[in-house]
């Protein structure tokens, strides 16, 4: 006879609460998917993948910065954060010095044409929200403004760093 593996049910979850969580879920779910088939639609020379998106956000706030700091402000693993660097240094979009403050140690920098990518790419993004905000009527675009305190908020509740969203 074999051992029929058992799933466990998933937490119980407060009625009141799991209609908001459920409904919030799949809306970001689809804004990001969305947002990202469009992008790749309407802007087929946008190629770069999140994961290198989201550090050169944070470059571009936080720079030059150790791959431990990246790893630490992404929540991601440094191994992966160095190999997702390494990528990025072939393609030029940033480049590794020595740490003035250790020598010992290395930071990394935003190049320009680093910088150029996610001018463009935020651009890019902001023309897509633009126009299908654009295209919804005043009462469902002043929801949205009056909400994003809140979606702010609650990025940072879910543990996001305190020094902004990296959207995508």
């Amino acid at each position: 006879m074999s051992a029929q593996p058992r799933s466990e049910a998933p937490p119980p979850r407060s009625a009141a609460q799991a209609p908001e969580a459920s409904l919030l879920t799949e809306a970001v779910t689809r804004l990001r998917r969305a947002l990202r088939s469009s992008i790749r639609t309407d802007y087929p020379w946008e190629t770069l993948p999140m994961a290198q998106v989201e550090l050169l956000q944070v470059l571009g706030e936080h720079s030059p910065a150790r791959i431990s700091d990246l790893a630490a402000r992404r929540r991601l693993a440094p191994s992966t954060v160095s190999g997702l660097i390494g990528q990025m240094i072939a393609t030029g979009l940033v480049a590794r010095d020595v740490d003035a403050a250790d020598r010992r140690a290395s930071v990394v920098t935003l190049t320009e044409a680093g910088r150029e990518k996610l001018a463009a790419w935020t651009t890019a993004h902001e023309r897509r929200i633009d126009a299908a905000l654009a295209a919804l009527d005043d009462g469902s675009r002043a929801a949205i403004a009056h909400a994003l305190p809140a979606l702010f908020q609650l990025a940072e509740n879910l543990g996001e760093p305190a020094d902004g969203p990296a959207e995508g």
